[in-house]
């Protein structure tokens, strides 16, 4: 059976490459603590040495709209174009061009019907930022095969909270039971509170600092239950219109398992948002963990 090596929750902010890129006049004054936090943050997958990387993300309405929007997706191409020229435009991302794993994702349709999601697929699905971001912070080589599972948290009607939790500990039973001897690493990235084009979207500390830090203590501790019990489709719109992104956070929770403390929490707070970085599995070597966040306990490793 297959090994899950790692599992890796984060943000996946686009201005990351070019802030870390830039030099001189142009680099910004918290270019190099954020560079130093993602550089550690990425030891925590390469010492995982995975093989294959399933990667949660959800398109920003580049290529699913409004008129067309499946609740989850997975991608089931040989290959995929990643970015998209906005993101170019924008972000300065640049192009990049992955490698699938055309047998785990036939596999995760297959057997996910069997444990109660009807999944959709694409075989030509483009890649967008939420899942090249953290490809940029995680493995710049990008040499490793990817399945990329596609979440709605954009479009309503949306699916519940609950069902991210469910999907995350679905994907989490599949991949263990995968016939294979590979080692799979699965990552995912969403929003803690987010405004995008509202008023709120530069404002100092990110929309909402208090549901910031009940967020990071929900995932650092595993407490799947609190953050059910506290979130709902309706309350996520109070702390910025594109909060819904959490639930991807929750889908990791699923996948990590109930009660399950990270082994390496870190997160940065920028003029607009709040970062964020978690790891379950492998344990973290206490000289790397950042003293201020780490978890007190390392459960849930195996």
């Amino acid at each position: 059976m297959a090994t899950v090596a790692a599992v890796i929750a984060s943000t996946h902010h686009p201005f990351y490459y070019r802030a870390s890129t830039s030099t001189g006049a142009d680099r910004p004054p918290f270019a190099d603590e954020w560079v130093a936090k993602i550089e550690a943050f990425r030891e925590t997958l390469t010492r995982a040495e995975p093989d294959v990387l399933v990667m949660v993300g959800s398109d920003h309405f580049h290529q699913l709209w409004l008129d067309n929007m499946p609740q989850f997706l997975i991608g089931k191409a040989p290959f995929y174009d990643a970015n998209f020229y906005n993101e170019e435009r924008e972000f300065g991302l640049p192009r990049m061009f992955l490698h699938g794993h055309e047998e785990l994702s036939a596999y995760l349709l297959r057997e996910g019907i069997d444990a109660g999601f009807d999944l959709a697929f694409s075989n030509e699905l483009r890649i967008d930022h939420s899942i090249t971001c953290p490809l940029i912070t995680l493995r710049p080589e990008a040499d490793l095969p990817i399945v990329p599972v596609y979440t709605n948290i954009f479009a309503p009607p949306m699916p519940q909270p609950k069902r991210f939790v469910q999907l995350g500990r679905a994907i989490r039973q599949l991949v263990e039971a995968w016939p294979s001897d590979k080692r799979v690493a699965i990552v995912g990235t969403g929003h803690l509170s987010l405004e995008l084009g509202g008023p709120r979207q530069f404002g100092p500390h990110g929309p909402d600092p208090e549901f910031d830090r009940k967020a990071v203590e929900w995932i650092a501790a595993g407490d799947v239950q609190s953050a059910l019990a506290d979130v709902s489709l309706d309350s996520l719109w109070l702390p910025g219109n594109a909060t819904h992104g959490f639930m991807d956070f929750m889908l990791m929770m699923g996948v990590a398992g109930d009660n399950a403390k990270a082994d390496y929490v870190d997160s940065l707070d920028l003029f607009h948002t709040m970062e964020a970085y978690f790891t379950w599995y492998p344990p973290v070597p206490s000289s790397t963990v950042p003293s201020s966040t780490a978890p007190s306990s390392t459960a849930g490793t195996p």
